[in-house]
């Protein structure tokens, strides 16, 4: 909904937000997933709750809430709680503020003193976070602390141990250090959230005093937006590709007409220097996983000379698929998407233009295109506060994916020498790795069923702590799998994670990266998993399917690997059975895995 999408009025979604999320559930078909969250809040937090169910309907998440009473955070988090340990969160968010901070500095205080406060306010929240860590296995998210209002000893505040900029400062260190060394621990930054919005605009004292609200409700959208971020960042639903325009984009002026040598870009002027420093900050997208895509309307050998040039940041090669052309933009964007092995909605268009954003926003459903204006100083300001690349896991795969899609290129384009499909897999050279989890890929697998939408046969979701306690658990039979070839390493591709009830093996998830299809990695997965539920002596495997709008390619998954259908309800959901006392025959064929030869 381009009303919830930043820049956004906050004012006009306090306002509606009864007729907004009537709009957003009134679309049946829309596929939510569920989600409770637990808010523990140090601050009266009913309003926060209402604008977050928004922002999180918006991104397909329909949350559940208990929400604590009036600071009573901390009780909720350290004693028996029966409504909440029934409730059984699956997400815990702290809400609190500075004015939680139970001990400040004091002028008469020794260092000793101050020491002791800092830290006994940090251990607090610690063990808060350790008992609900130990208790709920789920992601937390903590607030941290924004500045106070008042400075006692004005700039000296910020330096001085006794003052209480400095003792907040401090404090949001220690909270830093334990999310750096905490998986699902998420810090929500408060302290930069009320430094954009202005601290007088954020938190009035008024609202405190007669409401007991930590944030004025202006600034109530804001904070609920950012949260909603980290959520839908977590749980998979972040944009992976950044698709740009050129002319008054990634440069000044129009290339076709004014020529490679005389668009704006470089050091010599100030509005060169202003493209420069978003492709800069596009390219340090691309460091962090996000795929650069170009989508133009231009002669195609012109418009690359305008990446050629020396003091271009940005270059062809930093891009995974260039559409320029004289096609319809939408066109290009979903041909783009198609390439990749994509769903449009991964996509993020940014174009100068708002006559072509208008048309993507009609034509292709799920992009986001946000309203960068036609002033390129806001265009990095207006990307990066959207969150549509927000990172809570930055993983290995993560930081090779540019390279990943395109070893891709690379693969199609050998596939196109081949007339035999099998002889051009054979000369993939590709080795597989198929293992119970391991610790060290337990971001990436909690990553991947998150993220994967198409290859996904019961859409279910897990959680880090969930994926750990399942491969700790004998009743569980998990696998990743990985793949690699002589044009690159893919990482971890594919996961499945089977639950044992007597004789049965029930599959829970069966998932599977798009950007592998068809090189027989689900049949190596298949003979893994045939092998292992083998010598643990079961007698069926049961397969589930549920339909969505996204992963109708593997409906006649299981057919395809030999399971026999059981059943089937109005609703397309299906039941599968595989005998494992019949005879098997080996399904992949052209796999190297584990170092064994077929």
């Amino acid at each position: 909904m381009k009303e919830l999408e930043y820049p956004f009025d906050g004012n006009y979604i306090i306002k509606k937000k009864k007729s907004i999320r009537r709009q957003l559930l009134s679309d049946e078909s829309v596929r939510f997933t569920p989600l409770k969250i637990a808010i523990l809040g140090g601050e009266t937090t009913n309003d926060i709750k209402n604008i977050l169910e928004l922002f999180l309907l918006n991104n397909k998440i329909k949350p559940e809430f208990y929400e604590s009473e009036y600071n009573m955070y901390y009780e909720d988090a350290m004693f028996p709680n029966p409504e909440l340990e029934s409730f059984a969160p699956e997400l815990i968010f702290f809400c609190t503020c500075n004015r939680n901070i139970s001990e400040y500095p004091v002028i008469e205080d020794s260092k000793e003193a101050v020491e002791n406060k800092l830290n006994g306010t940090f251990e607090r929240f610690r063990a808060m976070w350790d008992q609900v860590a130990e208790k709920y296995r789920c992601p937390i998210i903590q607030n941290n602390f924004e500045p106070p209002f008042y400075r006692l000893l004005g700039n000296r505040d910020s330096w001085d141990i006794h003052g209480r900029t400095n003792f907040i400062n401090r404090l949001n260190q220690l909270f830093a250090e334990y999310a750096a060394s905490h998986e699902n621990f998420y810090i929500h930054d408060i302290n930069y959230e009320a430094s954009v919005i202005g601290l007088s605009n954020w938190s009035d004292t008024s609202y405190w005093h007669m409401y007991k609200y930590g944030v004025s409700v202006p600034a109530i959208p804001y904070f609920s937006f950012n949260v909603a971020n980290i959520i839908k960042s977590f749980m998979g639903r972040n944009k992976k590709v950044l698709m740009l325009d050129m002319d008054n984009t990634l440069w000044g002026g129009v290339i076709g007409d004014d020529g490679a040598d005389n668009i704006e870009i470089g050091q010599e002027t100030a509005m060169s220097q202003v493209y420069s420093e978003f492709q800069s900050y596009a390219k340090s997208l691309k460091s962090l996983g996000v795929l650069l895509a170009v989508n133009s309307k231009n002669d195609h050998d012109t418009a690359i000379k305008g990446l050629e040039r020396p003091d271009s940041i940005l270059h062809p090669d930093d891009f995974v698929n260039m559409k320029i052309n004289w096609e319809p933009k939408s066109r290009n964007l979903v041909n783009a998407a198609s390439e990749l092995n994509l769903l449009p909605e991964s996509f993020v268009f940014a174009d100068d233009n708002p006559a072509e954003r208008e048309i993507i926003r009609q034509e292709v459903a799920g992009a986001s295109v946000p309203e960068i204006g036609d002033r390129p100083e806001h265009y990095i300001e207006i990307l990066d506060r959207s969150g549509f690349f927000e990172v809570t896991n930055l993983s290995a795969d993560d930081l090779k994916r540019n390279e990943m899609y395109k070893a891709n290129a690379e693969r199609s384009a050998a596939q196109a020498s081949f007339q035999n499909y099998d002889d051009y897999l054979k000369s993939l050279e590709m080795d597989g790795e198929i293992q119970s989890f391991i610790p060290a890929y337990m971001a990436r697998i909690a990553q991947l069923t998150n993220k994967s939408n198409q290859f996904n046969l019961t859409t279910k979701r897990y959680t880090q702590s969930e994926i750990e306690a399942a491969a700790g658990d004998d009743s569980y039979i998990t696998l990743y799998g990985k793949l690699k070839d002589k044009f690159g390493d893919n990482g971890v591709v594919s996961v499945v994670i089977g639950n044992v009830k007597d004789d049965e093996c029930h599959i829970d998830l069966w998932i599977m990266s798009c950007r592998v299809l068809k090189r027989q990695m689900e049949n190596s997965m298949m003979d893994a998993l045939y092998k292992e539920c083998s010598s643990r002596g079961l007698k069926k495997i049961v397969g589930y399917y549920y339909p969505t709008a996204k992963n109708n390619m593997v409906r006649e998954f299981y057919a395809e690997r030999g399971f026999e259908k059981i059943s089937e309800d109005p609703d397309g959901n299906t039941v599968w059975e595989f005998d494992l006392s019949k005879p098997y025959t080996k399904q992949n064929t052209v796999i190297c895995v584990n170092g064994e030869e077929n």
